[in-house]
Order: structure tokens, then sequence, then C-alpha cells
């Protein structure tokens, strides 16, 4: 096998490094672990995943002179997870230098060995005879608990020589006698290196290392240089008169389209092209599509274990590889290829009222789908149902990948990359899906298992400067992502009339559709025993505890002391008063996170306000349980009954009330978009008499930043709210930011974002989202008032100053040490705010969200005396007799 060596230095490749990333297997070298992990992330397609092998950098642990150099093990795991095949660890070959300690050696051998390669660095060839003749070095002893693959780094000219590969093949005999034997390849240094030495190598089964300064494209070869195809081909053998290698031609599922032949000259123009170029046996070189259009896009070339045929990946393009218009020359594809390749064409060709236009063109049906047929092959016990099902999950799977654009090469490019995960998650249900929080589990380590790893496309907003939109344009900006509100209210609108007509049981028939458990009891009455608490640590307890203390304190600041009174002229008086209002719903969210933080955020002021009859809503775990850490901040919030239903219809209930779930007067709370349409509609139905606290949609967030910003702060605010969901919204307001500076923003939204769990949605959030480059702060206040944010970050100078500015925002996070994180948590103010720009006329939820307010007068004699006449000459303006005689009538006995 002959492998590239490659110094990763920038973004920017050479076309002979662009060309030798067609190869199966490249050396990479770099300075620091995170130019290489980037390198792999953008470079992991077409099948590329896990091809790489990692030189240990110049800031590994160990110097250039010691016996031991290799990556910190932490950094081993985390370039072998975003897709190293191998990292290495030298051993420098030396008179001089000890023996790494055994202590330092077993660290190592905590990598997998098929992960690692140990390279013997030596440019004294008498070093490597030592090593070679001796059974009793330390080297050869400790390379079976360390790797599978031994690399020697030669100078080429002692590498080459007789003496060189004497003691190369007495090396390599000795690593093959070993209990699990050890493959040897050579890495040539230096240039000048002929194609003889690199035959002479694969004559002995030794693949060669070369770094890529020494390799040319050109048709031949300038000198001093090898040709890349030349390199590649330099073991591989012929049977064939005219030395023609057999090349069977694959798409990127590995199903066979043809049988071609290709030369080294051919190799070389299809490597130097990036197409499908082979040697026709009759015309010569023959560009593939050059003349019917069917063309090839490159993804992979490489030699059988026999050296005697070529496997070339190729994306093909329309109408096929073959010459009868078709996919294969062997017949049309079949299974998930044929299927992706006709959801593909049907998308494009659909016929207009079909079952799979329905599926394209309702997001919401396509999602029941998946979840009905996912639920029916988990139910499914016998062979051929089981069979039968998860061929209609993977159906609707692919139907909704080809809906967004995925191809199956996209989903086996997530699948190739967990297989090359070194640490996996614990692997539990999420709380929705699971009956009881499972114990966690702790990686394992030296496990080589499927994980749920980054994708590799870069995670980067889109970017605009003010200065270069139209009025119409910056008017698009304040757009949010669009929200199916027809279709969504036409889903709930029969939950909601169901649960008003049927109670209970329209309640415990759609927790168990939705959340798919079914419920003994649709209500928990407090108090809540401590059996309904178990498995909430001490931790988070002290934490909600924590949380509750400054809740509270700032929304009992809120809570108005005293009447307000104001004699408007003499003998009238008026005033204003607040009452609690006496039932309220509150909403608190499931899914896919555990949200106690918004039990508190509603029940705290709703409790401060003085509320009799505080109803919480969330949707039950799979036994039908409540989280503890939901309950435990309800019960600390005075609330009087939870609701074990989820949904529009826990909505319903406690808008309607049912035999169980107390009627309530007002409805707080977010959640997705089936509950925000079930509480606008309670609200508009006046039988229900009920309101809500606002309108809501997706979460969103904006940050005004300045030269004087931290990059990774403003990271990590944005994708603090772009993990919420895949609807949610970020926006960052850069004030006279340099390219550089943008640039460093860009890198640190990539590089967290590709770390967090939630990544998936983060994926889908952030290209909803941008960047609007302003020249002065005016600017960018201006353009906050108007998008009406949320949430609002000063990522600025001085932060102070500018909030006197702010106009329109649901909450303010003011300088580089307020994270929003803190306002959702701990900090005191609320985090349900208003969303989609009703902040430009709505209030977050605060204490006089739960307080309605009474205002009364009182008149004396002499104050009506002198109102009186004022009231009657707009009573007669108005025409209504009976108000100016109400006021008369007292008149008349007062002047008599």
């Amino acid at each position: 096998m002959f492998i590239p060596r490659l110094v990763v230095s920038g973004p920017e490749l050479s076309p002979v490094a662009q060309s030798a990333l067609l190869l199966p297997t490249v050396v990479l070298a770099a300075a620091a672990p995170a130019s290489l992990c980037e390198f792999m992330r953008v470079h992991a397609t077409g099948g590329c995943i896990g091809r790489w092998w990692l030189e240990p950098s110049t800031d590994a642990e160990g110097s250039d002179q010691a016996a031991l150099r290799h990556w910190p093990l932490e950094t081993e795991v985390e370039l072998l997870n975003v897709g190293a095949a191998r990292v290495m660890a030298d051993i420098r070959l030396s008179a001089t230098a000890s023996p790494p300690d055994a202590e330092t050696l077993a660290g190592l051998a905590t990598t997998p060995v098929e992960r690692r390669i140990i390279r013997l660095v030596t440019k004294d060839i008498e070093e490597l005879q030592a090593v070679a003749n001796s059974s009793t070095s330390w080297v050869t002893a400790a390379l079976p608990s360390l790797t599978n693959q031994v690399l020697i780094q030669l100078p080429a000219h002692l590498a080459t020589s007789p003496a060189g590969r004497d003691t190369l093949q007495a090396l390599q005999g000795r690593l093959a006698q070993l209990p699990q034997p050890i493959a040897l390849a050579v890495q040539l240094d230096g240039a000048g290196v002929a194609l003889t030495g690199l035959q002479q190598c694969f004559a002995a089964d030794q693949s060669v290392v070369y770094a890529i300064d020494g390799l040319s494209t050109a048709w031949p070869a300038p000198p001093g240089h090898l040709n890349l195809a030349e390199a590649l081909l330099a073991g591989a053998q012929s049977d064939r008169a005219d030395r023609l290698i057999p090349t069977v031609v694959v798409n990127a599922q590995r199903v066979n389209l043809g049988l071609v032949y290709s030369s080294a000259h051919s190799l070389s123009e299809a490597l130097r092209t990036g197409t499908g170029v082979y040697q026709s046996r009759k015309r010569g070189l023959w560009y593939k599509g050059q003349t019917s259009g069917a063309t090839q896009q490159l993804l992979r070339v490489s030699v059988d274990c026999d050296a005697d045929a070529l496997e070339v990946i190729v994306a093909q393009t329309a109408p096929g590889f073959c010459h009868l218009n078709r996919s294969s020359c062997f017949g049309e594809s079949v299974g998930l290829t044929r299927l992706a390749e006709t959801l593909a064409q049907r998308k494009q060709e659909a016929v207009a009222g079909s079952y799979t236009q329905r599926l394209f063109d309702d997001p919401a049906l396509l999602r029941a789908k998946i979840m009905e047929e996912a639920e029916e092959l988990c139910d499914a016990t016998e062979p051929n149902d089981i069979a039968w099902e998860a061929a209609d999950v993977i159906y609707f799977a692919l139907a909704k990948c080809v809906a967004h654009g995925i191809s199956l090469s996209d989903v086996e490019a997530h699948i190739d990359a967990r297989a090359m995960k070194v640490t996996r998650r614990p692997g539990n249900a999420k709380r929705k899906w699971q009956a009881a929080a499972a114990q966690e589990v702790q990686p394992p380590a030296n496990v080589t298992a499927a994980g749920f790893p980054d994708t590799p496309a870069r995670i980067a907003m889109v970017h605009h400067t003010l200065a270069d939109l139209s009025v119409d344009q910056q008017r698009v900006l304040f757009q949010r992502p669009i929200i199916q509100s027809d279709s969504i209210m036409a889903t709930v609108e029969p939950i909601v009339r169901d649960v008003r007509t049927r109670g209970d049981s329209a309640l415990k028939h759609y927790t168990e559709k939705f959340d798919k458990v079914a419920v003994e009891h649709t209500v928990l009455q407090a108090p809540f025993g401590p059996d309904l608490l178990q498995g909430l640590s001490d931790s988070v307890r002290a934490a909600i505890d924590q949380a509750y203390a400054n809740i509270r304190a700032f929304h009992e600041a809120q809570l108005p002391q005293q009447v307000l009174t104001v004699e408007t002229m003499p003998g009238v008086v008026c005033s204003r008063f607040s009452r609690p209002i006496e039932r309220v719903g509150l909403y608190v969210p499931g899914g896919s996170a555990v949200l106690p933080s918004s039990a508190l955020m509603l029940g705290v002021p709703a409790q401060v306000a003085g509320c009799r009859n505080i109803v919480l809503a969330t949707p039950p775990r799979r036994d039908g349980s409540i989280v503890p850490e939901v309950l435990y901040a309800a019960q600390k919030c005075g609330v009087s009954t939870v609701v074990v239903a989820g949904g529009a219809q826990a909505v319903a209930a406690m808008a309607y009330g049912t035999e169980s779930v107390p009627k309530v007067d007002k409805i707080c709370g977010p959640g997705n978009q089936f509950v925000t349409a079930a509480k606008m509609m309670a609200q508009n139905d006046h039988s229900a008499m009920v309101a809500i606290d606002m309108p809501a949609g997706p979460s969103e967030l904006l940050v005004i930043a300045d030269k004087d910003c931290n990059p990774a702060y403003v990271a990590s605010d944005l994708l603090s709210q772009a993990e919420h969901g895949p609807d949610s919204q970020v926006v960052l307001v850069a004030v006279d930011l340099s390219p550089d500076q943008l640039q460093a923003i860009d890198d640190q939204v990539h590089a967290q974002a590709s770390r967090l769990p939630r990544v998936a949605i983060v994926r889908q959030s952030i290209p909803k989202s941008y960047c609007l480059s302003v020249a002065t702060r005016a600017e960018a206040i201006r353009f906050s008032n108007d998008y009406a944010p949320e949430h609002l970050i000063l990522h600025v100078e001085q932060p102070e100053a500018l909030v006197a500015d702010v106009t329109n925002a649901g909450s303010v996070f003011v300088g580089p040490y307020s994270p929003e994180s803190c306002g959702d948590y701990a900090s005191g103010t609320n985090h349900t705010l208003p969303t989609y720009g009703y902040a430009r006329m709505y209030s977050g939820v605060n204490t006089d969200t739960f307080l309605k307010h009474i205002t009364s007068q009182a008149l004396t004699a002499e104050g009506l005396n002198r109102i009186g006449d004022t009231v009657m000459a707009l009573a007669e303006v108005e025409e209504l007799e009976a108000h100016r005689n109400a006021v008369a009538i007292r008149l008349r006995d007062l002047r008599q």
C-alpha cells in the first residue's frame, strides 16, 4: 500500500495534495491537534472516514530527542473519536536515549492496538539492526501490547540500500513471528526516491509512506518527483500483455457499476482531474461522460489485497454508468440504494396528489408515520414481522432524509464515523422513552463502538452586511423561521374538542397515543410523598433550592406593597389595588429535556402573587411517573395539582376542566407549536373563559458584540439558544468587527457546537441564524429594537450605557459575565419571555402575570358637586341618558 504524507498547514491544498486525498490512507502531520480535527472533519466525505494516520505534533509529550514521544492520552481519544484510523507514538532509536519506563508504556496501552502505530525513528541503520537482531530488545518486547502496525522512519537511501533491505526484512520476520503478528511499513525520508525503491518495499509486503512534496500528478512526472499514480501502482501486477489493470467501478454504497481497465497514465489523469478516467483498449484515454454527459466524480481509489485489481469509488451522474442508460452494467440497483434513488426521483417528479408527495409536503404526516412504524417495529416479535416493520421504518426514515436533501451516503458517513469512536455515551434511553432513570454508566475505556458523532460539514451562520442590504432585504431579516400554523391548528382543534367533550377519558387516550404510556390517574394531588421524589440527588436538590431562593427574592420585590391612591380633585379619590388570580395553570414541557427551571419560573411568581389554586401540567415518563426534579420544584412552589399529561390535551384539560383536572382562569408557560396553538385556541373561545400569558414561538437570542468581546463567550451564548430546537434562531450583530474577528467567532461556534450532545439540533438551527455586520453601536441597537428579541446579550465595551437605549427585548444580559444561561436557571429573572417579535408589546412572565389590578373611586358630596357637570356634559354628547341621569338625580338633591 502506498501512503502519501501531508503536512497540514492551512485550509488551502496544493493540486497534488487534493489528488492524494483520493487514496485510501494518508499520513497527516500538523503543529496542533485542533488543526488535525478540523482537517478530518472537512475532508470526511466520499467514504473517507477512518483513513488518517496521525503523527504526534511538535507539542506532543516528549521532546524530539526523547526515547518516546506521543499525544497526550486525552488528545488521542479526541482525535480517534473525530475519525482518525490510527495515532502514532514515536520511539527514537538512539544509543543515548533511555528506554521509556513501564508505567508510560502501560499508559499507551489504553488505546486499542488496532488504532495505534508505533513509529521507530532512526537515521542509523545499526540502531535498527540492534532491534532486529536482538530477542531481548525492550522495543520488540513492548510492541505487542501497543500496536499491530510498526512504521520505520529511515532516510530513503538507507532504506533502499542492500543493508537496509536486509535489516527491514529481518525485523519484519521477527514481528511476524510474535503471537499477535505486527505488520511493518516504511517511511522514506528525503527526495529523489526512485520507483524501484517503492517496488522493492512492495515486493517485501511492506507499505510505503512518502511525502507529498516528492509527488506529482503531471504525466510524465518532472525530474526528482514520482508520479502519484505510478507510486500507487508500483506494486501492482497484471497478467495482460498490455499491462492494463482490471478496475471495478462502484458507487458510494459499493454497488458495482461496471468493469473497466486502467493504466498508470489513465489513473494519473483521473487523480489529476478528480473524475472518472480509464484506459480504453481501443481508443486510449477514456474520459467517462465526456460525450454522454454521464460524468463521474472520483471519490476514492484502492489497490486490492493481491495488487492485481483496482476499485474506484465514484459519484455517478444521470443517466448512469451503463451505455444502456442504466445505473449499472449489471442491472438496476436493489435494496436501500434502489429505494434512495427512487425517493430522490419522486421528490423531483412526484405525481400531484401521490402519497410520496404528501409525505414530502406534510412534515407532520411524515413524523407521525415514522413514530407509528417505529412503535410497530418495537412491538413486533415474529422474525417476518420484524423484517416487515423494519422495512417500513427505513422507508419513512429515508423519505425524511430525501425531503431535507440528505443522501444515503450522508447517513452512512454518520454510521462509519460512529464506528471510529473509542469512547461511547452511556447509551441510556432519554427520559421520555425510559421508564426510570438508569444508573449512570461510566464510558468504558479501550472500546471502539458506535456513538453519536458530529457530521463533517462545518457549522456556520450566514453573514450579511447592513450597508449592503436594501430596506426590503433588512425587513426579511426580522422574519423568524416559518411555522405552518394552519396545519398545526387543524391538528390541535379535534384534540381540544375531544378533551372538552370526554374529559379524563380523552386525556388518557391522548397521553397513551402521544406519550406512549397508559396512566391510571390523570392527576397527582399535593403533598407529594418522598416515594415520588426517588432518584433526586442532593446536588440537584440544592441547586433547585438556590434557584428558588433567587427567583423568589426578585419576584417578591415586584409585588405591590400598598394601595395606590390619588385624589384627582377635591373630594374625588381614585385607588388601585391588586388581587391574585385564584386558579392558574402552568405548563412545563417534557420531551427531550427535564425542565425543573420552567416549573420554578412559573410556580414562584404564582406563589408570590398568592394564587389559591396552582395547577401544573407536564408529560409523564414511560412508567407514568413525573420526573422528580419537576415534582420537587412544584412542591416548593405550592402547586396543589399536577396533571400527568402534556401537549395540547393538557392545555385543553386546564382550560375547560375535566372530572379530575380543575378548570383554571389563566394558563402560562412555554411549549411546542401544538401547545401554543392550544393556548391560543382556548383564549379565543369565550366559553372557556381563560387567559394566557403570551403567544410563543421557538426560542431566540440576539447578541451585540464589538471589538471588546471574547469570541468564545459570544459563541457559547449563541449556542446556548441554538440547542433548544431546530426552529430556534440566534442572531449576532457585529459592531465594526474585522474579518479575522468574525472568523474567530465562526471558529468558536463550529468547535464548541461539534462537542455538544445536541449538535444535530444545532446543525438545523444555525443555518436559520445569521451574523449581521454593522458600523456603529447606534445601528446595532436600532436593529435589535426592530427585531425585538426574546433574549438580548450585550458583549460590548461599557454595556451598561447601552441598556438605556433598549426599547424592545424580553430580557437583557449585560456584559461578558452575564450568560443567558444564568437567567434561564437561577439569577432571579424569569425565563418565560415573549418570542417571535412579541417583545414589542408583551412582557415576560412576572409577578403581575398572576395578579389582576382592581380600581376603586370614592366621591364625597363635594367631589360629585365639582365633577358632576363634566360627567353630564359628556353623557349628553354620547347620548347615554341613563348615565347623565344617575348624576343629575344626585346633584338635584345636593343643590337644592
